[in-house]
């Protein structure tokens, strides 16, 4: 290069860097600007940055969030990272079924629960069937004693720490079980009545319905239901219009090792089996060698288990790991933490939440950007910094698993929990990212194409919003002009 084409290209470069600066500080501004209309109190984060790691605009970007359902990303990673076979029928986590004779002349019938999160009783199964496991049953015995419900292969932990109190009596809260059915709900169709009068229910008869609700003319239907937790007392109350479509409400159950053994000793009725006994639930309460940290190595193995009388193949993992990411599935995310945990250790949420910083070590990011406490995101104790998690979304992209892992995520405008977001703007069915809602928090991480065409890694906080205030359109915005001069 000769001199004065040198001098040239030294000042190109003189003068670039200070106009991107330039530009770089504007849209930023811009940003805060558009955030900035949200509610007083309202806190940000928000980090996007190129495939190669440059940082385009960073807000807060190592300060702590909740993350709400984005904790989904660091468990289906870790799931991604750390099992095999992803792709093939699950052939260690299926239900399985056995005849405990053990010195008795009638025998007891054991449903071995191993974390499978898709056991059906819907009366269109097709597949992963609890009337599979009847059938067996009912082929090989007509009088059974009790019928078990074993979910020991997991210690008994059913919520998370930090899970709000409330959130148990529904879907959202639903207990965590190796032994799971029907995603551990409970199905309550409310019809309305005379006006005036009880609206008329119509749900298996495991809980007992204390019924106030109340069938109106005028109004809106707006029922409630409430339910200590581990009781079987559920109290309905509000109201339903009198010509208003039955309405189906999703109840949660605390103990669905139990559950499923109730449910269970009803198919073997209907298919001709006595039950001379009762049903029960077997658990393996939690202990200091569930925690990593205490037993320093591999958790004791537990008793072999008998060869079963019949056990189901689930569908692969990563349908349900789409499902976790796509719907935002709480119970199943649980299961999945714990399944990830149960590969080196006990099964515990310590265990499993060892291999998700394990991960994130690999990973190199730093260990004050996260803490977590369950692997759906219901916990509020669980915390995230921004730019720790574009950090993991980049060595996700460059594993041989990360479009996988991508292809699991909501698209905007599209499916899943984004589905009516970014319609109709230049990121519809461009952005792929996790969300989150939880208790004034409000989070969004993933990718997305900017008008460059190239790829934009970002992960976008919103906390501490007033009652009755949302920032999601804000933070839409927010990636939406990002998105355009990117």
């Amino acid at each position: 290069m000769t001199p004065s084409k040198l001098t040239a290209a030294i000042l190109v470069l003189t003068l670039a860097s200070p106009l991107a600066a330039q530009d770089a500080q504007s849209l930023k501004k811009r940003v805060e600007t558009a955030l900035a209309e949200a509610a007083p109190g309202t806190r940000f984060g928000l980090v996007v940055t190129t495939e190669d790691g440059r940082e385009i605009v960073a807000i807060n970007p190592d300060q702590r969030f909740i993350p709400a359902s984005n904790t989904k990303i660091f468990t289906t990673a870790a799931a991604f990272a750390t099992l095999s076979g992803l792709d093939q029928p699950d052939t260690d986590g299926g239900t399985a079924v056995r005849l405990d004779r053990a010195g008795k002349t009638v025998p007891d019938i054991v449903l071995e629960g191993r974390g499978d999160a898709r056991l059906s009783n819907a009366t269109d199964c097709a597949a992963d069937c609890l009337a599979t496991l009847a059938d067996a049953v009912a082929a090989k015995a007509r009088v059974v004693h009790d019928v078990i419900g074993d979910d020991s292969i997991y210690p008994d932990q059913r919520w998370g720490p930090g899970m709000s109190w409330n959130n148990i009596p529904t879907r959202s809260g639903t207990a965590t079980s190796a032994l799971t059915l029907d995603d551990n709900e409970l199905p309550l169709q409310v019809t309305p009545g005379a006006v005036g009068a009880a609206p008329r229910l119509d749900l298996p008869p495991y809980y007992t319905v204390d019924n106030r609700a109340v069938t109106v003319a005028k109004g809106k239907t707006d029922l409630q239901f409430d339910r200590a937790p581990n009781g079987t007392l559920l109290r309905l109350s509000g109201t339903i219009l009198a010509d208003a479509k039955p309405e189906l409400l999703r109840l949660g159950i605390d103990d669905p090792a139990h559950y499923t053994a109730w449910t269970f000793k009803r198919l073997l009725e209907a298919r001709g089996v006595r039950v001379t006994g009762a049903v029960m639930a077997r658990h393996r309460p939690l202990g200091p060698t569930d925690d990593p940290a205490i037993r320093q190595g591999a958790p004791a193995p537990q008793p072999p288990r008998e060869l079963p009388l019949a056990q189901l193949t689930p569908l692969p993992l990563i349908q349900d790991l789409t499902l976790i990411n796509k719907v935002s599935q709480n119970l199943h995310a649980e299961l999945m933490l714990r399944r990830v945990g149960h590969r080196a250790g006990s099964g515990s949420i310590a265990d499993g939440a060892a291999e998700v910083r394990a991960m994130l070590e690999r990973a190199g990011v730093p260990r004050t950007a996260y803490d977590f406490s369950d692997g759906s995101g219901m916990s509020s104790y669980n915390r995230v910094a921004p730019r720790g998690v574009t950090i993991l979304l980049r060595w996700i992209a460059s594993q041989p698993w990360g479009v996988a892992f991508r292809e699991t995520l909501p698209i905007g405008g599209v499916d899943g929990t984004l589905s009516k977001r970014f319609n109709g703007t230049m990121l519809e069915r461009k952005l792929f990212a996790k969300t989150g809602t939880l208790n004034a928090s409000s989070a969004l991480s993933g990718y997305m194409t900017g008008k460059s065409g190239r790829t934009l890694i970002f992960s976008a906080y919103a906390n501490d919003m007033p009652d009755g205030t949302s920032a999601t359109k804000l933070v839409d915005r927010a990636l939406e002009l990002i998105a355009a001069e990117n």
